[in-house]
């Protein structure tokens, strides 16, 4: 089924009309906490790391 040119900018304008934009406050909000969960996640990976390298030099003195 095709539709002409104005009937689809027509609906298209029609669901464009239905988007609920976020306001200035949440997207500083979610950015915000984006950033937050970065570090976190950042932390954490850096405290595995840290673990994992201790106990494989701890294992690896032992039997070398």
């Amino acid at each position: 089924m095709t539709t002409n040119p104005i009937q689809f900018v027509n609906q298209v304008r029609a669901e464009i009309a239905k988007v609920v934009w976020p306001t200035r406050r949440e997207v500083l909000l979610t950015t915000v906490m984006v950033f937050i969960m970065a570090a976190l996640t950042a932390v954490f990976f850096a405290l595995v790391d840290l673990l994992i390298r201790t106990g494989l030099q701890g294992i690896l003195g032992i039997f070398g």
